[in-house]
């Protein structure tokens, strides 16, 4: 007899259905597995035969085939089982004979025991099945809170073997878990620090304003206890709320690589991400000989703050500069390829040398100028062209150390107004574009240039900036990008002199300290 079982896999944080076909005949009993099984999925076989006997079910002696399509793809980990378990059930007839199985996918792990275990990756493979044309997915119980998220698929949770089989025969049937939309909280900014309590640095704070609007990169230099630090770690709360489509797709991510929360169905505030200098370059882009995605891909949608940036081996830093351009990262090993999205904003922090005082008003640096500059040229040219924003944190004052907290801005209201700029920019694209783009974001370099809408004398003051500052292409781009982004701010329609000139003071910082040391 023969039967086919649905089920599913992940490549990256992409999911693909897996076909179980089962062969069972009266001849000298085997039990072959086929289509590239790996080591855990061989192993499958005795964790099925167990658990059938276990849940009460017994394993006729048959000749038994089952092969995983497509069968020239490499089949891995522990997912496969309880498909495997319901092929074979099919063939000996305990599931009832003409039960439609064809718009099924069931994935999930089976103890010796006969229970279902959770798998990683569970809601790229729910995502997968609907995608398919499936309407119903099976899964352990502690996966279904994570996948019923899905809109469009039936999420049955499943405690054991013995309860799926009565579901599917009929008997006792199990209740689909409803994901309550509800429950989705757009505003939530409760773990993060307020702004509030970083005293002074207006210049600091409006610029990471902006970056919040425009999602531009920062790079913030400064000397020791200047709050570069305690900013960066506040930029979460007055970036606009995740969509629910991006939060879907970061807790993809954190799905696959078994660091979801078991409180969180979703994950709903925006990653913040800060390795430690001494991480290398697989554990930040991702990879290993089982591709796993890496600090800029858990960063999705979020913040990768990488504090003492200099600290980082040169080939850490450098890896960084194709994943910021592409906004996704393609991990190419001899047995497997994976896709990982890794749409970040990077800020980075970093002293203006190695004993960090270099231009302090107090005048206690202790480094030659060769030091200097051998420190600060770790950062090289093609990476720094990719921070569109450079700022300067001064030292505070004692008035400003004892100034109350309160004389400080607090996070909500900056938010309010980088959402209120947000809108203004999404609703201008909108309209200079006829609809075609939502936001910004979405704009090539080419139509960024184009809905810019520069008035005449600020393309003149662009113009001579560039040749005067020596900028590259991508500067020139980085710098059209952010002016725009303050006109928004500015609620202009066109990008005016002042905004080109201020986008251009935020990026001045390299001259004094790269090029002039």
């Amino acid at each position: 007899m023969l039967s086919t079982v649905y089920s599913a896999a992940t490549s990256g944080i992409d999911g693909y259905i897996i076909t179980v076909e089962c062969n069972a005949d009266e001849r000298l009993p085997h039990f072959d597995l086929v289509g590239l099984p790996d080591a855990a999925v061989k192993e499958a076989k005795e964790r099925v035969r167990t658990a059938m006997s276990n849940s009460g079910f017994t394993l006729r002696d048959l000749a038994i085939t089952i092969n995983l399509a497509p069968a020239d793809v490499k089949k891995e980990g522990s997912a496969f089982d309880v498909s495997l378990l319901l092929s074979i059930l099919v063939c000996s007839g305990v599931i009832k004979k003409g039960t439609d199985l064809s718009k099924k996918c069931f994935i999930g792990e089976l103890s010796l025991s006969g229970e279902l275990k959770p798998v990683n990756g569970s809601l790229c493979m729910c995502c997968a099945a609907k995608d398919a044309g499936m309407t119903e997915l099976y899964v352990p119980v502690r996966n279904a809170e994570e996948v019923c998220v899905v809109p469009g698929i039936n999420v049955y949770p499943v405690d054991n073997v013995r309860s799926l089989v009565r579901h599917l025969n009929g008997t006792e049937l199990i209740e689909p878990m409803k994901y309550d939309m509800s429950l989705f909280d757009q505003n939530n900014y409760s773990d993060f620090r307020d702004f509030c309590e970083v005293k002074g640095q207006a210049k600091a704070k409006r610029a990471l304003e902006i970056a919040a609007v425009g999602r531009h990169n920062v790079l913030l230099i400064g000397a020791p206890g200047t709050g570069k630090s305690m900013l960066a770690k506040r930029m979460p709360s007055i970036m606009p709320p995740m969509t629910f489509n991006e939060a879907i797709e970061t807790t993809k991510i954190y799905s696959i690589s078994a660091m979801l929360p078991k409180d969180k169905q979703l994950i709903t505030g925006r990653p913040f991400r800060s390795p430690h200098h001494t991480m290398s370059p697989i554990s930040l882009v991702g990879g290993g000989s089982v591709p796993k995605p890496g600090e800029i891909s858990l960063a999705n949608h979020g913040i990768l703050f990488l504090d003492e940036f200099p600290e980082f081996p040169t080939n850490v830093i450098e890896s960084l500069r194709q994943p910021i351009e592409d906004g996704q990262i393609t991990i190419t090993r001899a047995t497997a390829k994976a896709t990982y999205p890794c749409s970040f904003m990077l800020i980075a922090a970093m002293n203006p040398c190695k004993c960090g005082y270099f231009g302090h008003p107090s005048g206690k640096c202790s480094c030659k100028k060769g030091d200097v500059r051998k420190y600060i040229s770790k950062i090289s040219g093609p990476m720094l062209d990719r921070f569109e924003i450079q700022v300067e944190m001064e030292p505070l004052t004692a008035d400003q150390l004892t100034a109350p907290t309160s004389a400080e801005e607090s996070s909500a209201v900056i938010r309010e107004r980088v959402l209120e700029a947000i809108a203004f920019s999404n609703a201008r694209i909108k309209k200079v574009s006829d609809g075609e783009y939502g936001s910004v974001t979405e704009l090539t370099n080419e139509q960024a240039l184009a809905f810019a809408d520069m008035d005449e004398a600020a393309t003149k003051f662009m113009k001579n900036a560039y040749e005067k500052m020596g900028l590259s292409a991508r500067g020139f781009d980085r710098m059209v990008r952010l002016s725009r982004t303050i006109a928004d701010m500015d609620r202009s329609d066109k990008v005016k002199t002042l905004h080109v000139a201020e986008a251009l003071q935020l990026r001045s910082l390299d001259k004094k300290f790269w090029y002039e040391n």
